[in-house]
C-alpha cells in the first residue's frame, strides 16, 4: 500500500464520480490505494512511512459525505448504462471501501474542522485525519473512535458533527460487487423511469437519469455515448435537458437521493420487480426533499429543449415549471432584495441565497422562452396557458423596490469618473455594505467605476438599475443611451413590461385559437389574411396559408408547418406546390433550413445556435446580420397575426420578397 502504488482503474474515476463528489480533477491519481490506505490508518492496520505523518488525502478531500451514503456509487456501479472503464473503477472503489471502518456499521465517525498543525494522529482510543487540503489555516478532520474514550486530536478541532451508517456495510458492498461481474449489470425497464416521472414530476429524461444514479453535475467530458443513449431512450436533446433540469442539486443532494434506495439484499436488484421498487425508492427520496411538481407534458419540454440551454443555469424544465405554477415557484412568488458588494473585479450584485442571480437568469430565459411558448405551444398546454400567470407575477417582482439588477455597461471612452458624475450626478449610492470605489446614484440607475489597473489598464464602468423605477421617463431614457452593450437583463424587463407582450397576454388569456390550434396556423389565427391572399394569388386556403408562414415565420421547416397546421406529407407538397406554380416562392435545397421551398432574394447564412433565413424576412423580423450571415435572432415587436397581416401588406404594395 505504499503511497506510489498505481491502479489502472484511478484514470476512470473523475468520470465515474462525476456529480457524486468535487474535485474530480483530483480524483485520477492514486484514489484506490490511498481509500485502502485510510481505512488501514484509521483501523490501526497500516502505519505511514517514517517520513509521513498520515494516510494523505483522498482526491480534494470530498469523500466523508460518502459515509452513509456509498449507496449512491453501487447504484452507479450496477446501473445498466455505466461504461465499462467506469463500472470496473466504481466496483475497484466499493471494494477497498468495504474493507474499511466507513463501512462498519459499529464504527463511530465524526468530522470537524481544524488548525492543520497536522495531517493523522493516532493511539489505542482511535484515530483523528486529516480529509482536505489547509485553506485559510483550516482543514476538514474526521475521527474514529475505537470505544467510549476520545481519540487524540490536533488543531483544535471544531464543529463536530456524528456521521451515521446507512445502506452499504461491508457485506451489502462485496456482494453487490460479486454480483454485478457475475451477472453483469441490472435490467433496463423503461416503465420504471415513467413510473419515476409520475411520481416525482420530473420529465420522463430526468428520471431515467435518475434511476441510473446519474443526476447531473459538472462533467468534463460528454455525459452519454450513443450506445448509452440508445439504452435508454433518450435523444441528445432530452439527454442534454435532463441534465439541466437536475443541474441545481448539490453533490450532497445527489448522495442523499440514492443513499438508501438498494435493497436490503443486493441480489434482489436482479429480480424482475426491482426496477419498478427502485423506482419507487428514488421517487420517495425526491419527494421528501423536493415534494411534487406539476408534471411537464414531453411534447412540451421537447419544444422548449430545443431552444438548448436557454441559460447556462436556467434549463427549460425550470422555465415550464414556472409557467405551470407561478404562484409557487420561489423565483416568481416572492420578491428579491439585493445589494451591491465589492469583490476583485469589481462590483456586484448580490442577495441572499443568491435568489436574485437566479431571478436575472430567469428573466433572460424569458426573454427566449417566452415567444416559443406563445407562438409554437399549442392552445389548451398547460405552459402555455400559464403564460398570463407568469408575467403577471414577474412584473410583480420587478416592481419591488428592493430588487437591483445589472443593466450592462458603459462604452469605453470618456467614462471617467467626471464624466460619470456628470451623467448621473454625485451622489454615491448608500447601501447596506460600503463601497470604496467611485460610484454614483441617480435613484435608478448606479454607475460604478473600476479605476485603472496594471492588469486592466482601462476604466471599467457597470451600471446597475432599479427596476421598480424604471420606464419611460429621462433618467430611463438616460440608461438606455450610456448602456452601450451587455445588457441582456434590462433587454427582458423592456420585453416583459412592453406592448409586444401585453398583446401576447391577451391573445393567450383571451382564448383566440381552439384547444388544439397553434398561433402559427394562419388559417385559425389570422383566418381574414389568408382569405386576401387566396384571392390575389389565386390559390386555394392551404396554399395561401403556407405563403404566409414562409414570408413572416423565421423558421418554417416542413415538421414545424406540419405540425401547426395538422397536415400531412402530401398535403403540405400540394400546397408549395402550388406557391412554385404561381411563382411567388423558388423549390431549392439549403443547409438546416428543413424544407424545399424559399421566398425569392438573398439568403442568410448562419452558425448554430442560428438559424439561416432569407434575407428580406430577417429585415422583416429585425434578425441582425452582418453581411449575408445571420448575426442576432428575431427581435419580437409583433403578434403573429399582426406579422401575418404586415408581411402580406408589404407585398400587396409591392415591397414583398424579389
Amino acid at each position: 500500500m505504499a503511497p506510489t502504488t498505481f491502479d489502472p482503474r484511478d484514470q476512470w474515476l473523475p468520470q465515474a464520480l462525476s456529480g457524486l463528489t468535487t474535485g474530480s480533477g483530483m480524483w485520477s491519481w492514486n484514489v484506490l490505494a490511498s481509500v485502502e490506505r485510510v481505512g488501514g490508518y484509521l483501523a490501526g492496520t497500516w502505519d505511514p512511512p517514517a517520513e509521513e505523518d498520515g494516510p494523505g488525502i483522498i482526491g480534494d478531500g470530498s469523500w466523508p459525505p460518502l459515509i452513509g451514503r456509498i449507496g449512491a456509487i453501487a447504484l452507479r456501479a450496477a446501473a445498466p448504462s455505466t461504461s465499462a472503464q467506469h463500472r470496473e473503477a466504481l466496483l475497484g472503489f466499493l471494494e477497498n471501501w468495504a474493507g474499511t471502518p466507513m463501512a462498519d456499521p459499529t464504527t463511530r465517525i465524526r468530522v470537524g474542522s481544524a488548525r492543520a498543525d497536522a495531517k493523522a494522529v493516532r493511539d489505542e482510543r482511535g484515530a483523528t485525519i486529516a480529509t482536505t487540503w489547509p485553506r485559510d489555516g483550516r482543514c476538514g478532520v474526521l475521527q474514529v473512535r475505537a470505544g467510549d474514550a476520545d481519540p487524540p486530536v490536533f488543531g483544535e478541532p471544531t464543529d463536530w458533527v456524528e456521521v451515521a451508517h446507512g445502506w452499504g456495510d461491508a457485506r451489502q458492498l462485496r456482494r453487490l460487487v460479486a454480483l454485478v461481474r457475475e451477472r453483469g449489470p441490472v435490467a433496463w425497464d423503461p416503465a420504471a423511469a415513467r413510473l419515476l416521472a409520475e411520481e416525482t414530476g420530473v420529465s420522463r429524461a430526468a428520471a431515467v437519469l435518475l434511476l441510473t444514479g446519474d443526476a447531473g453535475g459538472i462533467r468534463t467530458l460528454p455525459p452519454l455515448d450513443p450506445d448509452q443513449r440508445r439504452l435508454l431512450g433518450l435523444s441528445t436533446a432530452e439527454a442534454d435537458a435532463g441534465y439541466g433540469e437536475l443541474g441545481r442539486l448539490t453533490e450532497l443532494e445527489r448522495l442523499e437521493l440514492f443513499a438508501r434506495v438498494l435493497p436490503e439484499d443486493p441480489a434482489d436488484l436482479w429480480e424482475a420487480a426491482a426496477p419498478g421498487t427502485l423506482a419507487a425508492g428514488i421517487a420517495a427520496a425526491w419527494r421528501e426533499r423536493f415534494g411534487r411538481a406539476r408534471p411537464v407534458p414531453e411534447q412540451t419540454l421537447a419544444v422548449l429543449a430545443e431552444l438548448g440551454p436557454v441559460t447556462l443555469h436556467t434549463p427549460a424544465a425550470h422555465v415550464c415549471a414556472a409557467f405551470l405554477a407561478p404562484e409557487r415557484h420561489p423565483l416568481t412568488s416572492r420578491n428579491h432584495d439585493s445589494w451591491l458588494v465589492e469583490g476583485t473585479h469589481g462590483t456586484y450584485s448580490t442577495s441572499e441565497g443568491q435568489g436574485e442571480r437566479w431571478f436575472a437568469e430567469f428573466l433572460m430565459a424569458l426573454d427566449v422562452a417566452l415567444p416559443t411558448v406563445y407562438a409554437e405551444l399549442p392552445a389548451g398546454d398547460p405552459v402555455r396557458a400559464g403564460l398570463p400567470a407568469v408575467v403577471a407575477a414577474v412584473r410583480a417582482r420587478l416592481d419591488h423596490p428592493g430588487l437591483l439588477l445589472n443593466a450592462g455597461y458603459t462604452a469605453r471612452s470618456n467614462e471617467g469618473a467626471d464624466h460619470l458624475r456628470g451623467l448621473f450626478g454625485d451622489r454615491p449610492h448608500a447601501g447596506p455594505l460600503p463601497l470604496t470605489s467611485a460610484n454614483f446614484d441617480d435613484g435608478l440607475t448606479i454607475a460604478t467605476l473600476a479605476e485603472p489597473t496594471e492588469r486592466a489598464p482601462d476604466p471599467f464602468v457597470r451600471l446597475y438599475f432599479r427596476p421598480a423605477l424604471y420606464g419611460d421617463d429621462e433618467r430611463s431614457n438616460l440608461l438606455r443611451r450610456v448602456a452601450s452593450g451587455g445588457a441582456p437583463v434590462r433587454d427582458a424587463v423592456d420585453m416583459l413590461r412592453g406592448d409586444w407582450c401585453a398583446r401576447v397576454v391577451d391573445r393567450v388569456a383571451g382564448d383566440a385559437l381552439p384547444v388544439g390550434g397553434y398561433e402559427g396556423n394562419p388559417a385559425l389565427s389570422a383566418p381574414e389574411t389568408v382569405a386576401r391572399v387566396e384571392k390575389a394569388l389565386g390559390v386555394d386556403a392551404d396554399a395561401a396559408a403556407l405563403y404566409l408562414q414562409l414570408l413572416a415565420i423565421a423558421r418554417p421547416s416542413d415538421r414545424r408547418v406540419r405540425l401547426w397546421n395538422g397536415w400531412n406529407a402530401a398535403r403540405h407538397r400540394q400546397a408549395a406546390a402550388a406557391l412554385v406554380t404561381a411563382g411567388v416562392v423558388v423549390a431549392d435545397k439549403r443547409a438546416r433550413a428543413g424544407r424545399g421551398v424559399f421566398l425569392p432574394g438573398g439568403w442568410a447564412e448562419a452558425r448554430k445556435p442560428l438559424w439561416p433565413i432569407e434575407v428580406w424576412k430577417a429585415n422583416l423580423l429585425g434578425v441582425r446580420l452582418i453581411g449575408k450571415r445571420v448575426w442576432e435572432d428575431q427581435v419580437w415587436r409583433l403578434t403573429l397575426p399582426e406579422l401575418f397581416a404586415h408581411a402580406w401588406d408589404l407585398v400587396e404594395r409591392g415591397d414583398g420578397p424579389a
